[in-house]
């Protein structure tokens, strides 16, 4: 059997020709840029033809290679290797959920802070003793509008103690229990407080209606209360001092049940919406800062100089007046008292009588008579006569 190179040995040498001629031409002939093929070998810019074809044959089956490298890393990272992803997304979500957590815990650390330090100052300002709570609970109804505190008799409460913040007037004590106590708000129905208004000086009793706003019941019609006026406690119901802030006038609306009287509706002054820190007033006697009371004992003391001093004045006087001549001597009647003398110890001289008395000329019924004639002097003029004067009988 003959082989194939000897069956076919003339296709095989043609062939093997064309491909040496085939090789040798496209290693002469360059490829430019512009598309044309030239046999220039000076041309810098063209590409030999055996290159173009060897790229063309290596570049497919390394572009698959490549691409198929990808495709395999992306589908380790993507999916074989997805659960250490989802590990560290969940360590990082519950990081996330931590600090959100504290971030949280740390604002309302900070809006409590400033509440404590604005209450603190008032309660230092404040002239009356308070003693600072925290409103743990309400009632639960809409009907009945009380909280509770966590402070209670153990602490000195006492009912009908009142209940402030910085901003003003928020109920009363009612219940007292050892740790807590209950507080009726002032916009109950069952609650009440004397108020004055601020500008116009009319009072009026504060209390709640049967929804929660505040009003001022119990004031005839006048035209001079305006909204925006400031109404403060009167001090009379013996539960809140006077002064205190209460809110300002919102509106003036006419009594139902009255036709002579209003109603003031009243925007509260605290937020009693929503509480957190209030202030009970345990004693209503004023005290004072140690600067204050320095004040005091400084004025106190001058003033207590100033009475001494007036003291001595007036016991000096009193020295005085014990060594002087009395205007009473104990030791003469009544009717010789040097009170009652009516003489004068200064006697007057009478204007000279006249040459020749008429009947205008006025008599001295009680005194010496004149004189009937002027001696006559040598210079030819009358010396008048002196009358002088007689003590009184009495």
């Amino acid at each position: 059997m003959e082989s194939f190179f000897t069956r076919y040995r003339n296709l095989i040498v043609l062939l093997t020709i064309l491909l040496v001629q085939i090789v040798g031409l496209a290693v002469q002939v360059r490829r430019t840029d512009a598309g044309r093929r030239t046999f220039d070998p000076k041309d810098p810019g063209g590409v030999r033809l055996i290159r173009l074809w060897a790229e063309g044959l290596v570049a497919p089956p390394e572009r698959g290679i490549q691409n198929a490298k990808m495709t395999a890393i992306h589908i380790w990272q993507g999916y074989l290797y997805l659960h250490h992803v989802r590990e560290q997304n969940q360590d990082l979500q519950n990081t996330i959920d931590r600090l959100r957590l504290e971030q949280a815990s740390l604002l309302e650390d900070a809006r409590e802070g400033e509440r404590l330090a604005a209450m603190l100052d008032f309660q230092h300002r404040y002239i009356y003793t308070t003693l600072p709570a925290q409103a743990i609970g309400s009632s639960g109804s809409d009907q009945s509008r009380v909280f509770y505190l966590d402070k209670g008799s153990n602490n000195g409460l006492k009912p009908d103690m009142a209940v402030i913040t910085a901003d003003g007037i928020v109920g009363k004590v009612r219940d007292v229990f050892p740790t807590t106590a209950q507080v009726l708000m002032i916009n109950d129905q069952t609650s009440g407080a004397g108020v004055i208004l601020e500008t116009t000086r009319i009072r009026g009793i504060l209390t709640g209606n049967a929804s929660g706003r505040l009003m001022v019941v119990g004031i005839l019609a006048d035209d001079r209360i305006k909204p925006g006026e400031k109404v403060l406690t009167a001090g009379g119901d013996l539960v809140f001092p006077r002064g205190l802030p209460v809110g300002e006038v919102e509106k003036v609306v006419r009594d139902p049940d009255r036709d002579a009287f209003i109603d003031v509706i009243v925007k509260p002054a605290a937020h009693i919406d929503r509480l957190d820190e209030v202030l009970v007033i345990t004693n209503t006697q004023p005290r004072f800062s140690p600067e204050e009371q320095q004040d005091l004992a400084t004025s106190e003391s001058v003033m207590g100089a100033e009475a001494a001093a007036i003291k001595d004045q007036l016991k000096a006087s009193e020295i005085m007046a014990e060594r002087l001549p009395g205007l009473i001597d104990p030791n003469l009647p009544p009717d010789q008292q040097p009170l009652m003398d009516t003489s004068n110890p200064n006697p007057v001289t009478h204007p000279p009588q006249a040459l020749h008395p008429d009947r205008f000329t006025p008599s001295d019924s009680q005194g010496a008579a004149p004189d009937a004639g002027a001696k006559a002097t040598g210079s030819g003029t009358a010396k008048p006569a002196t009358a002088t004067p007689e003590r009184n009988p009495q």
